[in-house]
């Protein structure tokens, strides 16, 4: 038997041959017990063609997504456009995706470089936006909902959310939410935006820097628990059925059975280093909308942080 992508089924755990048709969802619990309004509900497949963006734009990077050239092309224009979002040199964001568009995994990361183009005026920047806007709605990861509101807020297409406004670097944050579970969990400043991880806080307190009533202000710090692995897993699950290789996806389906899942994923993927880079950033991307929708569901929206003095 096998599946609509001609993949042996009974090999394949049922949860990556649910995701492969587009089926499957698991709920999760966010601050206040909200829960996921559809991570998978169209699946996550991912088209050998140009990304989303581009098609929409009516260009595309020629080539098979698997070539080489594509592969260096495609981190090549990440690292860029990370380092334009991470300046907030809207100009930048605005050359970058004028040409190509935003690969289907890097909307989140897009969004919050457009979002400083458009506050720049920078030209170009209100067509990207609303173009992500759509992108975003189809694709209906965690997140995603979210900063398509604020996208169009921005362009004054729709009322602002009633959240209040925090300078906070999603990436840090994501780090607490869902890094190592010896280590997660944390707290931000909510006068500043700024992450603490656990290990930052004990050190303040053993340093004498911070003693710990006042660590528990409410009124400065919003508590950060760690989420566990579940997303992390059900990521590796979502990759796994993106994955066009049957073999290679059988081999990552094995791999991620039992204890020692996310190490031995990790193992199997080195193998294949188009695939890590690949999974690398469905993952920073993926973590990105959680902690934007995090932050939403506490109250939050996240203000570009302006670095183009660093």
């Amino acid at each position: 038997m096998t599946d609509d992508r001609g993949f042996a089924a009974s090999r394949l755990p049922e949860r990556v041959v649910a995701c492969r048709r587009g089926f499957g969802n698991v709920d999760r619990k966010r601050p206040h017990h909200l829960t996921e309004r559809g991570a998978v509900r169209r699946g996550v497949t991912r088209s050998p063609a140009a990304p989303l963006m581009a098609r929409m734009m009516g260009r595309g990077l020629a080539g098979q997504r698997n070539t080489t050239q594509s592969e260096m092309d495609s981190k090549e224009q990440r690292s860029a456009l990370r380092a334009a979002v991470y300046r907030g040199d809207g100009r930048a964001v605005v050359d970058l995706l004028g040409g190509v568009g935003a690969d289907d995994d890097s909307l989140q990361l897009a969004g919050d470089g457009v979002i400083a183009a458009v506050m720049q005026g920078v030209d170009g920047a209100t067509e990207l936006a609303r173009k992500l806007v759509v992108g975003l709605r189809q694709r209906g990861w965690d997140g995603d909902d979210e900063l398509a509101d604020q996208l169009e807020a921005q362009l004054g297409s729709r009322p602002a959310a009633m959240l209040r406004g925090l300078p906070v670097d999603l990436e840090e944050l994501a780090g607490i939410l869902e890094g190592d579970p010896l280590s997660v969990g944390g707290r931000i400043d909510i006068t500043t935006g700024e992450v603490w991880s656990q290990a930052a806080i004990e050190y303040a307190v053993e340093t004498g820097e911070e003693d710990e009533q006042t660590g528990d202000d409410p009124e400065r710090w919003l508590a950060v628990h760690g989420e566990g692995s579940r997303e992390g897993y059900r990521d590796m699950e979502l990759f796994i059925a993106s994955v066009e290789d049957p073999g290679r996806a059988e081999r990552l389906a094995v791999a991620i059975r039992g204890r020692g899942a996310f190490r031995r994923f990790k193992d199997e993927l080195a193998g294949w280093p188009g695939e890590l880079e690949r999974w690398h950033t469905f993952s920073e991307e993926r973590q990105r909308g959680r902690a934007r929708s995090w932050l939403a569901a506490a109250g939050y929206r996240v203000l570009r942080l302006d670095r183009r003095d660093s």
